[in-house]
């Protein structure tokens, strides 16, 4: 794992060089990075299902707990193939998207392929400290990566959205890991973390709060990550960077890597009684508001972008309910997502370079003039939509079939209702992608670059072979879905009459309704909104800026013994907190209820010491 790491490191090192040599033929070259470690993956599958976990244990600075340990599991080894697999065909497809005269290709292709080793560290690593370091690689490479067209104001405001928001729940997923790693029962290995966590063992002694205080801490940098309600507003504004990014950092790569490390946790967390309400409220909410705004979009890709927001709130909510069957059934939907969306993000990729808009209302004729683009995009909407045979039916059936068996109807409810939005927006991308439209002047015929279709063929043919073997890929799920506790699951095509069955066909009814009816839907969406995350990001940044202001006319008078002042007085009221508490007893050899009048005296000392300042 570490020499694919280094691959990964050379590659994104070399890449400006081989862009002068070969042009956009480097992206090929590039793409043998991700491809390696997809491959590497496929060879150690006999090893990772039969018990022998790949492992790697190097010492970096073991007095921090910093030690390079990486294991793959069942989870690990889904999440490379996605991470490598995509990666690798998303490089190919630049080949062809970026044109002649594109610029800073080198930079372009160096920083994908150094966030694609980010990735794979954060997905491989055991250690929760490295696996942070890899975390805000990630959001530096994704700031770097949206922020592409730095000539582009909305490029630039996007990218420093991104890299606030992000950075914020690293930061606060930061402490969380700490206050996880240092309590008793703790551990900065994850497999120990989640273990006893399980056991029941994590935090035995420690105060009541602390424990549950840090795994919200955790969430929150795992909500920050996945663009969840309330902090979803930088994923549509990233809409800024060039489509391939969006196909891979925001479908397939980097929204997932917060629903990584929930399913990692909640098979020993979810028992935890501030998880399951913190997941379900944060999911369920994102998958009602971003299926709700994608209907009110006219960019193709903002449509993509707000279903994603949904999508990711569904899959919160399996992965991190905390049961088997539920469990088994996001992880499915884990892998339909990825496959679908980042299929789609590069079918708008090739309209918008063969046609130049993404504007729904200026495309028509599109099927007629690229026949085999429709096929295999229809194919990763029918998958988006939960139509059978596709992935994403198996997966949404077997969260419906979950959900009956645990009698959960407030969560069964909104999913339904969620899902019904998912149809709506579906059938309006293929529509307004690929259908006739009255008054607009159909699109000519034209011949795609095999490197623009390939891609998008293999991962909408991805989640049709997928779902035709439910029963092969339960097997493969099975290993991390066996950590959560509750009843086994299925996947499956067909699973009888019943509730499930129904629900489905009210979701289709429901969700073409909506479609049919877009304008009606339209007008009621014009009188109710839902509060604008972006209004409240803009409000929080004026305050900050107005405090700082504020507060550095207060400080910063210019007067060097007021400075002095200030800085003395900081240092006096650190140290004498410690020296009269006895906060650190090894360091305090003084204490207030020990020797009060030792105490004075040191009190006494360092405010005749700011007098004299």
């Amino acid at each position: 794992m570490i020499q694919l790491l280094c691959v990964h490191a050379v590659a994104a090192v070399v890449a400006p060089l081989l862009f002068r040599l070969l042009g956009r033929k480097a992206f090929a070259l590039l793409a043998l990075a991700p491809a390696s470690a997809a491959v590497w993956a496929l060879t150690k599958t006999r090893a990772v299902f039969g018990g022998e976990l790949p492992s790697q244990d190097f010492a970096w600075v073991p007095q921090l707990s910093l030690n390079l340990t990486f294991r793959l599991d069942s989870l690990s080894w889904l999440m490379v193939l996605i991470v490598g697999g995509i990666g690798a065909l998303i490089l190919i497809y630049c080949g062809g998207y970026f044109g002649h005269g594109a610029s800073r290709l080198g930079r372009f292709g160096g920083v994908f392929v150094a966030f694609a080793g980010a990735m794979l560290g954060l997905v491989t690593s055991d250690n929760t400290v490295v696996l942070y370091l890899f975390w805000e690689l990630t959001t530096v490479f994704s700031f770097l990566l949206i922020g592409h067209y730095h000539e582009r104001q909305p490029s630039r405001q996007a990218a420093m959205q991104a890299i606030i928001v992000t950075t914020f729940g690293g930061l606060a997923m930061l402490a969380g890991i700490v206050a996880l790693g240092t309590v008793p029962g703790g551990s900065f290995l994850l497999s120990e973390l989640v273990g006893n966590a399980s056991a029941g063992v994590l935090g035995a002694g420690a105060p009541p709060a602390l424990v549950p205080t840090a795994a919200v801490l955790v969430l929150l940098g795992a909500v920050t990550k996945s663009a969840q309600v309330p902090l979803h507003l930088w994923l549509p504004a990233a809409m800024a960077a060039p489509t391939p990014v969006s196909a891979y950092l925001h479908a397939a790569a980097m929204v997932k890597a917060g629903i990584y490390l929930v399913a990692r946790l909640a098979p020993g967390f979810a028992s935890f009684p501030v998880w399951q309400p913190v997941v379900l409220a944060v999911g369920l909410t994102t998958m009602i508001v971003g299926g709700y705004r994608s209907l009110r979009q006219y960019d193709l890709k903002l449509l993509l972008a707000f279903g994603t927001v949904s999508q990711l709130g569904f899959v919160m909510v399996l992965v991190g309910y905390g049961d088997r069957g539920v469990a088994l059934a996001g992880l499915a939907m884990l892998a339909a997502h990825a496959m679908f969306k980042a299929a789609l993000f590069l079918v708008v990729g090739a309209i918008d370079h063969e046609f130049g808009t993404r504007d729904l209302r200026e495309l028509s004729g599109l099927a007629r003039a690229l026949p085999g683009l429709t096929g295999f995009a229809t194919l990763a909407l029918a998958s988006m939509a939960g139509l059978p045979p596709m992935l994403g039916y198996v997966g949404k059936e077997a969260a419906l079939h979950a959900l009956v068996e645990l009698g959960d109807w407030t969560t069964f409810t909104v999913l339904v209702i969620g899902s019904m939005l998912t149809v709506a927006y579906s059938l309006r991308f293929w529509w307004g992608a690929f259908a006739d439209k009255r008054g607009v002047e159909p699109v000519q015929a034209h011949r795609l670059d095999l490197r623009l279709s390939g891609p998008i063929a293999l991962l909408g043919l991805g989640g049709l072979v997928a779902g035709l073997m439910p029963g092969r890929l339960a097997a493969l799920l099975a290993p991390h879905a066996d950590a959560y506790p509750g009843h086994a699951g299925h996947l499956t095509l067909w699973s009888g009459f019943g509730l499930p069955l129904a629900a489905t066909l009210l979701i289709f009814t429901v969700g073409t309704l909506l479609f049919v009816r877009r304008r009606q839907v339209s007008r009621a969406q014009s009188r109710f909104r839902f509060p604008s995350a972006d209004n409240a990001y803009r409000g929080v940044l004026r305050a900050v800026n107005n405090v700082s202001a504020d507060l550095t006319a207060v400080v910063q008078t210019g007067s060097l013994p007021s400075f002095l002042s200030v800085m003395l007085l900081t240092t006096v009221a650190a140290a004498g907190l410690v020296i009269v508490t006895g906060v650190t007893p090894q360091l305090s050899p003084l204490r207030l209820r020990d020797s009060p009048a030792q105490a004075v005296i040191v009190v006494l000392s360092c405010v005749a010491g700011v007098l004299i300042v």
